[in-house]
């Protein structure tokens, strides 16, 4: 279906419907082309189950990006066998952390550190921060930034470069916005191109929640990078001083 017509149909049912469709995959009238966006990727976590890497490798992604922990203790039971599988069929990869709001920062940056291999060449970790996940209280704004910038700090040390940001429109508006310059930005935005209130440049897209890959059964997240291959190819770590 031609695109301007897609658009037409969206509009028509942008309300609460419109909004259901898109996330539910059913409607993609943002999905970035390939010419525009050359560098495009995946990321995977054990809700893709068992994946074969050998068939997903047909796909030609330039990146993947695994789900390695969470909070202060979860592993991603998938994680150890998806790294070693990824890097095996080609594909340049990097681990990411659901971080807990209610949780100190430091024990989650630590934790991932044992977790996630310093390896070379690969794109620098991830902090996931989003509004979901299991917290017995709601901490306060300030108190979340501090331990954001406490994760973010120590990821940096360790890896010897800053982490990447996952997060949200909404998230980024309350917490991120005017803060951690030194961090690239990974935004999910399923329903148009990213726009940061402040005019914040991004790294990375997540345009769809429902995308389809060879050799993963049922849905899986699809990303772009912001960039040509040139560019990518200098956010790829292939050594450390």
């Amino acid at each position: 279906m031609r695109r301007w017509l897609l658009g037409l149909i969206l509009l028509a049912i942008i309300g609460g419907t419109g909004v259901a469709l898109i996330y539910f995959g059913f409607l993609r009238a943002n999905y970035p082309s390939s010419s525009t966006y050359p560098v495009r990727g995946i990321d995977v976590s054990h809700h893709q189950g068992t994946i074969d890497w050998e068939t997903l490798a047909s796909e030609r992604f330039s990146f993947v990006f695994i789900k390695a922990t969470e909070g202060v203790d979860y592993v991603d039971p998938e994680f150890i066998g998806n790294w070693a599988a990824a890097k095996q069929n080609g594909n340049v990869v990097g681990a990411y952390h659901f971080f807990l709001t209610c949780r100190p920062g430091l024990e989650q940056a630590e934790h991932f550190i044992r977790t996630a291999p310093l390896e070379a060449p690969s794109l620098p970790p991830v902090i996931d921060l989003e509004y979901v996940g299991y917290c017995d209280r709601t901490p306060k704004r300030e108190e979340v930034i501090q331990e954001i910038q406490a994760c973010v700090d120590r990821l940096n040390d360790h890896y010897g470069r800053a982490p990447i940001l996952y997060v949200t429109q909404d998230f980024y508006s309350e917490y991120i916005i005017n803060r951690f310059s030194e961090c690239p930005l990974w935004i999910r935005d399923i329903v148009g191109k990213p726009q940061l209130p402040d005019g914040r440049d991004w790294t990375f897209w997540q345009f769809a929640n429902r995308g389809h890959a060879k050799g993963i059964d049922g849905f899986v997240d699809l990303n772009v990078f912001h960039g040509d291959n040139t560019a990518f190819g200098s956010l790829i770590d292939g050594s450390r001083d």
